[in-house]
């Protein structure tokens, strides 16, 4: 057994760090002595260095070495025409072993991949022909078009992979992605749904994806909740996931939690979605659980978006915006497709005032995931923050007919029609529209509940909100009949609503202001006490101290964090 044998038996048996020391040594002595090993032992040498080095993660290197290879091959290829057999038998099985030129120029196309090279990578796989391309080679092919905008090379290339792989559902994904018809898809896979038994469920599962990709979020939780009902497919994680994905798009964000809760009991190791599930939490002020997620999340991998992106919605919803800003980066940087980071980054820089910037993040959102409704909020709230509300009409507009008329579309629209006076009386109409789709829609009740208040219809507006918290509760809504009862000089309901509030929502700001308000009605002569102390000290900023020490020490408190400082 040659010593480039020896080589190829650790390569196979996985010893990379002793191929790497054995291989470099060998290359050098090739160097030194060319006649030392033939050209076929010197293109496995480098092809064998190059693996190594992909495995230590060196991909800049191993491209190099893996080029090297290349042309070695190149010149071999050119010597054995020049030479024809001379029949010696050794040679067949030489020329038998030589690690495949597709698998190199592949390997090629993953190191340029993670040097998010990807023109490169794509110039090195168009090289290989389509005879020769394998089903790895297409499908990473179609990945690469796609995310390129080359929409009619990707969709050519899934459908090869599924010609030669017809269960390959990532695959069918990537097309239902690209508006190919869900009817089209499943007529590639029809021939081995009827071949193999207990395969009756992927038409079905098919015809859920294509409602997922085209926007039509009810249908399609309606067919993968008949899917998950099925004996065979019950309690499957992936299922759940998307059921909880579709109930976040559709808003009700109740369900979406409880999906994601009965997810992650059946996988403690789940880190898809996870994002959205943290973002949930945190927007329902439960930041406890956020942390701990975060926590979680971090010990099961931190080269994942997900975890930055918890981490993120953490400090976003704790006011510190620079923090959320640099974890949501760090989310990119892992994961230029993370949508949900690409929504914290862009909400963070928004906060910041860095509106131009945010407006960025919020169009890249939308083209990863133009059938999600927060990405278009996120960037029509950057246009009203700029007073752009022509921009931010025509947008709106855009998303009403894009994704049809339902309660989140049309309150989306009133929210902009909210901020010029003009249009006052459409978003009334659109708002009533919305509700009589959803009574139940929070964002809707709320809206309506802030133009009952410009009219001082402070009945209405109580009756509406009582109505909304009868199979609910929510933090906002309470805290905003508390401000309606206030108005109708009902007080003690009022502290009642606030304390409520502040039970859902700790962390809650205006329930918090509200209540105090209302403590300090209650209480004369702790407010008599309290002018005295105005009057000797000629000032009313005392309490505001108070309050900004309490809150220093909050934030504190949270700065220890995963001891990020």
């Amino acid at each position: 057994m040659s010593v480039v044998e020896h080589v190829r038996e650790m390569a196979a048996a996985g010893l990379h760090s002793n191929v790497r020391l054995l291989s470099g040594l060998l290359l050098t002595m090739s160097g030194n002595n060319p006649e030392l090993f033939s050209p076929s032992q010197k293109y496995q040498l480098l092809v064998y260095h190059a693996d190594s080095l992909f495995h230590d993660k060196e991909y800049r290197n191993a491209v190099s070495k893996y080029t090297m290879a290349l042309q070695q091959k190149k010149a071999l290829s050119k010597t054995s025409k020049v030479r024809p057999s001379t029949g010696n038998a050794a040679a067949t099985p030489q020329s038998q072993c030589l690690p495949s030129e597709i698998e190199v120029k592949y390997k090629m196309a993953e190191c340029y991949t993670m040097l998010k090279q990807d023109k490169d990578a794509i110039a090195i796989l168009d090289g290989i022909p389509s005879r020769q391309r394998t089903p790895k080679i297409n499908m990473m092919l179609a990945n690469l078009y796609k995310k390129a905008g080359q929409e009619r090379s990707s969709v050519t290339s899934y459908k090869e992979v599924l010609r030669q792989c017809p269960l390959a559902l990532d695959a069918i994904l990537g097309l239902l992605s690209l508006s190919v018809k869900g009817a089209e898809v499943a007529s590639m896979t029809i021939n081995i749904i009827q071949s193999i038994p207990n395969l009756d469920w992927l038409s079905v599962w098919i015809k859920a994806y294509a409602f997922v990709h085209t926007g039509d979020n009810t249908r399609a939780i309606n067919t993968i909740c008949s899917l998950e009902k099925k004996s065979l497919l019950r309690d499957n994680v992936d299922l759940l996931g998307s059921l909880a994905d579709l109930y976040f798009r559709a808003g009700d964000n109740k369900n979406s939690i409880l999906k994601f809760e009965q997810a992650q009991m059946l996988d403690p190791y789940l880190i898809k979605g996870m994002d959205v599930y943290g973002y949930l939490l945190a927007r329902e002020g439960r930041l406890e659980d956020v942390e701990n997620l975060g926590c979680r999340l971090f010990n099961i991998s931190d080269q994942h978006a997900e975890p930055w992106v918890v981490s993120g919605c953490h400090s976003f919803y704790s006011k510190r915006y620079s923090r959320a800003l640099y974890l949501g980066a760090k989310a990119i940087q892992l994961n230029s497709n993370s949508v949900q980071a690409l929504l914290l980054k862009g909400a963070a820089l928004r906060n910041m005032g860095r509106v131009q910037e945010a407006i960025i993040h919020f169009r890249e959102a939308i083209r990863l995931a133009p059938c999600r409704l927060d990405c278009y909020e996120g960037l029509i709230e950057c246009y009203l923050a700029s007073n752009s509300i022509r921009e931010a009409m025509v947008m709106a507009n855009n998303v009403y007919k894009t994704l049809g008329a339902n309660a989140q579309t049309l309150t989306l629209l009133a929210t902009v029609c909210l901020e010029d006076p003009v249009t006052q009386e459409k978003a009334k109409t659109l708002l009533d529209k919305a509700l009589t789709q959803r009574p139940d829609y929070i964002k809707a009740v709320v809206k309506k509940a802030e133009l009952l208040s410009r009219e001082q219809k402070y009945e209405d507006g109580i009756a509406l909100l009582r109505n909304a918290l009868a199979n609910q509760s929510d933090c906002v809504l309470h805290r905003i009949l508390g401000d309606f009862l206030v108005a109708v000089n009902e007080y003690q309901e009022a502290m009642d609503q606030y304390s409520i509030a502040l039970s859902l929502d700790p962390n809650d700001q205006k329930s918090l202001e509200g209540l105090q308000k209302m403590e300090k009605e209650e209480s004369p002569t702790d407010a008599t006490q309290e002018e005295d102390v105005d009057d000797m000290e000629g000032s009313g900023e005392e309490g505001d101290l108070e309050g900004s020490d309490s809150e220093a020490a909050q934030w504190a408190d949270q700065e220890q964090w995963f001891g990020m400082q």
